[in-house]
């Protein structure tokens, strides 16, 4: 089983080391793909993916995770670009899980998969990024965690532990991630 974790430049550390540790003490395998070479994260981590988005080929991959950012780091650039919304929608199709964390929700929006579902964004600043949400006509739920169909979104960095394991536990099954919250002490 793989989790294909997509790292837009300006990515939050925090919000994708969740998804890596998380399936990792389950036993998953995380696959780092982006546009370039080596990404930069929000506060200046550099990470070398695994694969390039370009080469990615979906049926290699259960489920797509992607952590949100800031878009004064360029995150938007990535994130809404023409093979982003290629690979969230052929994630879609497919019925695969996909898991975001804060404003990475709007990464769906902008691809088009969330008309007339359920989700939430980032809820702070006058719940700015949830207006933005919603003119890609999603129905914004101020709610932490907000899953529709196969799609997972969530409001800050705060909720990646639980987007995390509601994608492990749709991956494997309830008793499994239960055992890997016990092991990680949550």
């Amino acid at each position: 089983m793989k989790v294909l974790l997509f790292l837009a430049k300006g990515f939050e550390t925090m919000e994708a080391s969740v998804f890596v540790d998380i399936m990792g003490w389950a036993g998953i395998e995380v696959v780092t793909c982006a546009l370039q070479k080596t990404i930069t994260s929000t506060f200046g981590v550099s990470v070398n993916p695994d694969i390039l988005l370009n080469d990615v080929c979906i049926d290699d991959y259960d489920a797509l995770a992607i952590p949100g950012g800031f878009e004064e780091y360029g995150f938007y650039d990535d994130a809404f670009s023409e093979q982003a919304v290629s690979l969230i929608k052929e994630f879609n199709d497919c019925g695969k899980m996909i898991g975001t964390i804060c404003v990475a929700a709007l990464a769906l929006g902008n691809s088009g998969i969330l008309k007339g579902k359920r989700a939430t964004t980032y809820h702070l600043n006058n719940g700015h990024r949830q207006k933005q949400l919603a003119k890609y006509g999603a129905i914004v739920v101020n709610e932490p965690v907000v899953r529709t169909d196969n799609i997972i979104t969530s409001y800050c960095p705060q909720t990646g532990p639980e987007v995390a394991f509601m994608l492990l536990e749709e991956l494997v099954g309830t008793e499994i991630m239960l055992e890997t919250k016990i092991a990680m002490g949550f």
